[in-house]
């Protein structure tokens, strides 16, 4: 079995860059912003979460431990 061991600010980071990569799609996918202003905060987002996607995995790659 697997553990995963992450510190309170690496678990945040995780949480935080996956959010925001949600959020951007969730925004993109609504109609209650004009479009223009929509899809710059959805793309900003979306682009946030992209470039955070390689250090996260990292994070818990390196969190993972062989429990028993």
């Amino acid at each position: 079995m697997k553990r995963l061991n992450l510190n309170l600010p690496t678990f945040g980071f995780v949480v935080a860059t996956r959010g925001a990569l949600g959020v951007g799609i969730g925004l993109m996918l609504a109609g209650r912003l004009p479009e223009e202003r929509r899809r710059t905060i959805a793309m900003s987002l979306i682009a946030l979460g992209a470039m955070t996607t390689i250090p996260a995995l990292m994070a818990v790659r390196r969190g993972l431990s062989s429990g028993g």
